[in-house]
């Protein structure tokens, strides 16, 4: 129990602390970067923030996730998602410093938060823990094809990242369904939309 305690606390140190990497190539390592205003520049940093930290919640709901899962394929749909959700964070991470900003500073908040909740979806049961995942990245991916409609359009370089992980997050979905995810109540699914807004909302700005 204590092995495991300090793996996982270890997982949580490097997502917060330590610069991810991509074993992919980056979707817009080809790209050059096109001239951008600095209202532009500002407001496409914000919406690469938001996804970086909707990155950062991704990998503490999965770790929470996974920790819980009793089926073994469902333990590993879940960690094998959070593989990508490491390579978008590396994606996102790259993009932010090339448009001259940073991270949220939030989140170790939204870290902690997310990880309880993996947890308390798994121990729900395996269906309602599938269930849970593939409600997230629909949200996901609702979320990113919204930035894709608000970065600027010269901005190929993060258009062409947040296509990627929309696509990602398409196939994470149809992992969980296939492998008999629950519907979840419309409650809950309204209460996740309600929490990703109060976290896309502070995040594009702290």
């Amino acid at each position: 129990m204590l092995d495991k305690f300090i793996i996982e606390f270890d997982k949580g140190l490097r997502t917060l602390c330590a610069p991810a990497a991509s074993q992919r190539p980056h979707p817009d390592e080809a790209i050059g970067d096109a001239p951008l205003s600095e209202a532009e520049k500002r407001h496409a940093l914000g919406l690469m923030r938001v996804n970086h930290c909707g990155e950062v919640c991704a990998q503490a709901l999965y770790q929470g996730q996974a920790l819980t899962a009793r089926d073994p394929a469902a333990r590993e749909a879940l960690r094998e998602a959070a593989f990508e959700e490491v390579e978008h964070l590396a994606w996102t991470e790259r993009r932010i410093r090339e448009l001259g900003g940073r991270v949220s500073l939030l989140n170790p908040v939204w870290y902690t938060g997310s990880l309880a909740l993996g947890v308390a979806a798994g121990l729900l049961g395996d269906k309602w823990n599938l269930g849970f995942l593939e409600e997230t990245e629909h949200q996901v991916e609702a979320h990113l094809n919204s930035h894709l409609d608000k970065l600027p359009e010269q901005d190929a370089k993060s258009r062409a990242i947040v296509a990627q992980m929309r696509d990602d997050e398409m196939r994470h979905a149809d992992m969980a369904r296939d492998l008999g995810a629950a519907r979840l109540p419309l409650p809950v699914r309204g209460a996740m939309k309600l929490t990703a807004k109060i976290m896309t909302g502070s995040s594009y700005h702290l």
